[in-house]
């Protein structure tokens, strides 16, 4: 899923373009190759994670799909910056990042899931790129939060109006409509994102992007194992009937989504502006369109065009209006 205008992201050690990960090295401003890398990778990655995710829970439940995912990615991790001599984290930066990580991971990514088993893959990335516009409303609601100006009012009606659209709640799924319950599960989710989000940018716990995005993929990843449960997907399991080719979808999510993406996304969120970050909500629906159009035939219509179109001038609107605004 993706996306807070107010959080950071993380990328692993890429080539010389890599921060310093050796413990206790002081943060220093990354390079513009760095940064390049860094939007390039959010952009491809989690534009392609929701076609991945879609083949995925095709042949795994959800929930438990998505825990394995996080947990191996955050041990993995977490392994690697102990050896590179990082400190143990303390009992702070545990509690502050499993209750992001729960937001992010178990209310975010958690709906996705669950909704691609109904919303095809570009729809899901579309109704997701609205996200913005509840990260400003969560910022509004945040003590001491600024109130939305007028424009950026507009913004969320048109923005509103795209997703009403694209949703078409007037017609059934068999004449050309959604699943309700996939487009509510979605938009629960970025509400959820948001939260976490802004939490993250307030909350105090001192553990470096590296450390902050392995502890929020284990709390997360442990998050989505107990919601596993009671939805019965252990017992839905079967892995017998797991195909080579939602193996190497889940692969692809561990390596690459989680590993490498929100690494990334929570890197960028500390070294670059919040509404630069927010591009990749602009890029990821286009990449998650044409990649299920290509290569699971999902269709692209003409609603879908105009939707998606109003749905990103919303969100181009509102980050534009937002990084005018001055700071009070």
């Amino acid at each position: 899923m993706k996306s807070s205008l107010e959080r950071g992201t993380g990328k692993l050690p890429v080539l010389s373009a890599t921060p310093d990960l050796s413990a206790g090295s002081p943060p220093s401003a990354p390079t513009g190759a760095q940064l390049v890398l860094a939007f390039t990778a959010i952009y491809l990655i989690w534009g392609s994670t929701y076609l991945a995710i879609r083949v995925a829970v095709g042949a795994m439940p959800p929930f438990l799909m998505a825990s394995v995912r996080f947990l191996i990615a955050g041990t993995l991790l977490l392994t690697f910056l102990k050896l590179r001599g990082a400190a143990w984290p303390t009992a702070q930066q545990w509690r502050a990042n499993v209750i992001i990580g729960t937001f992010l991971l178990l209310g975010g990514n958690g709906s996705v899931v669950w909704a691609e088993q109904y919303v095809p893959s570009g729809i899901t990335a579309l109704l997701i790129g609205v996200s913005p516009l509840f990260i400003v409303l969560t910022e509004w609601a945040w003590p001491g939060g600024s109130r939305p100006g007028a424009v950026t009012f507009g913004a969320l009606l048109l923005g509103f109006a795209g997703v009403t659209w694209l949703a078409a709640p007037w017609q059934t799924a068999s004449h050309g409509g959604l699943h309700l319950g996939g487009v509510a599960a979605i938009l629960l989710g970025c509400v959820s994102w948001g939260v976490g989000s802004i939490y993250s940018r307030h909350a105090k716990h001192g553990a470096d992007s590296f450390v902050a995005s392995a502890l929020q993929m284990l709390g997360g990843g442990a998050a989505l194992l107990l919601a596993a449960i009671p939805h019965g997907d252990f017992a839905a399991l079967d892995t017998a009937a797991i195909t080579p080719r939602a193996w190497g979808a889940f692969a692809y999510l561990v390596a690459v989504g989680s590993l490498v993406g929100f690494s990334t996304f929570v890197w960028l969120m500390k070294h670059s502006t919040p509404a630069r970050v927010a591009t990749y909500a602009y890029v990821n629906p286009i990449v998650a369109v044409f990649l299920g159009w290509i290569l699971l035939d999902e269709p692209i219509t003409p609603r879908t065009l105009v939707a998606s179109a109003i749905i990103v001038a919303a969100v181009a609107i509102i980050t534009t209006e937002k990084s005018r605004r001055p700071k009070a």
